[in-house]
């Protein structure tokens, strides 16, 4: 009965779970007035980090290029970007020297 409560206790005041990487990355999105499914964007984002890994994407341009077409019409070029930049920042961060490379 004692060990019952105790893991009842135990659960009680357990940390929560982390966050969902998905949800996490569509509330960024939604920072920047990209809206639209949240798993088919954390689909465009990861499938951009895999086009970078596979040399399909040469570089940042070419992500942005590939994100902005896939992004509801009227989106903007800006929108592209920082899509591209959460993209890398939450999928795949060993992709972010990518934008360094990008402004110069």
């Amino acid at each position: 009965m004692i060990a019952i409560a105790l893991a009842a206790a135990g659960l009680t005041f357990a940390a929560p779970a982390s966050a969902d990487v998905d949800t996490a990355f569509a509330s960024e999105l939604h920072g920047y007035g990209i809206y639209g499914q949240r798993d088919f964007n954390a689909w465009i984002a990861k499938i951009s980090c895999k086009r970078l890994r596979e040399n399909v994407d040469h570089n940042a341009n070419d992500s942005a290029e590939f994100i902005f077409n896939q992004l509801q019409r009227g989106s903007t070029t800006e929108q592209a970007w920082q899509f591209l930049g959460a993209s890398l920042r939450t999928y795949c961060p060993d992709k972010l020297p990518i934008l360094d490379d990008a402004t110069r």
